[in-house]
């Protein structure tokens, strides 16, 4: 009795030369079962992301709106039963006549911060990225006012630029230059705070800035300089387009950061004096909390302004950069 032994079935085709090659595979079946489980896997994944973003960011927009909304009073906050006004608040808010100074001052501080944080920030990190002795440690030292708190920072700069005894105005008295008041001067108060501000967000420019700077490569450098390009000309024909993507996210997160800005300009001068440093973030405070009786709903219609142009400025960004993706 023969005993044969059975041989795993491979089956095999014939190629354009008439040699036998092993088949592929068959295709994998995906049962119901399977997809199913698949997608509850995948909702469990976005589930702890899901639910932080709709606590601590979709409920928070949604009350303001509400308030922005509703003639909300100390009473009515509590108990829940605000009327709906609709529009009354913007309205409110839009003939109030802190507004057309308190627009200005923000777009003023925002454009400014934005223009010398990057210019600074772009400046130190084409400096860095020449990579000299003590590169690393001074790239560390920058980081320092980044790291500090803002109400520690904003109290260093207060006591730095104090009229009286502030080390500011020591310095100009010993070069022969009389005291100037920073932070009690109507024309001063908001370069002061403009200063400090800079001062925080240079840091974080040249961190990102200069990672930008690591992924473009050295070869492009060395071709140009053989071409008889100088530093000036590789910086205009090499570093600007190649770190023009990582400006753009830069100076949107800047923006962002810079129109919400409250902790600085409330510590160092209060937005004062006479409004003098009035931005759309310290109005909203002063209106919902600053007061006696708070404003509720003036103040939610400022701060929902501020939502808005930060929501337009991001939807730009996205668009230029799906025209630059398509180009």
């Amino acid at each position: 009795m023969k005993h044969t032994t059975q041989l795993p079935d491979r089956r095999r085709v014939l190629d354009r030369n008439g040699a036998a090659t092993a088949a592929p595979p068959p295709a994998r079946i995906v049962t119901p079962r399977r997809l199913a489980s698949q997608q509850w896997a995948a909702w469990a994944f976005l589930a702890p992301v899901t639910l932080y973003l709709a606590l601590f960011y979709a409920y928070p927009l949604y009350r303001n709106i509400d308030l922005s909304l509703r003639d909300y009073t100390v009473r009515s906050f509590v108990r829940g039963d605000a009327p709906f006004t609709g529009l009354a608040n913007y309205r409110t808010v839009f003939d109030d006549p802190t507004f057309a100074p308190a627009l200005l001052h923000t777009v003023v501080f925002t454009a400014v911060c934005l223009v010398f944080q990057y210019a600074i920030g772009l400046a130190l990190a084409v400096f860095f990225n020449q990579h000299f002795r003590l590169s690393a440690t001074l790239r560390a030292l920058f980081l320092v006012p980044w790291l500090l708190p803002l109400i520690v920072s904003a109290s260093t700069w207060s006591w730095m630029l104090n009229s009286e005894s502030g080390i500011v105005n020591a310095t100009l008295h010993a070069v022969g230059i009389g005291p100037v008041n920073w932070l009690t001067s109507p024309s001063w108060s908001l370069a002061s705070v403009i200063i400090a501000n800079v001062w925080i967000g240079v840091p974080f420019n040249l961190v990102v800035l200069y990672s930008g700077l690591q992924s473009i490569p050295t070869s492009l450098y060395e071709a140009a300089a053989l071409d008889g390009a100088n530093a000036w000309h590789r910086f205009w024909r090499i570093t600007l387009p190649l770190l023009r993507p990582v400006s753009a996210i830069t100076l949107l997160l800047g923006l962002v950061y810079t129109l919400k800005v409250f902790d600085i300009i409330w510590i160092m001068t209060k937005g004062g004096p006479a409004d003098s440093s009035t931005t759309f973030a310290t109005w909203s405070y002063q209106l919902g909390f600053g007061n006696l009786l708070p404003a509720f709903g003036p103040g939610a219609a400022v701060g929902n302004l501020l939502v808005v142009a930060a929501l337009v400025f991001g939807l730009v960004h996205i668009r230029v950069q799906r025209k630059q993706a398509l180009s």
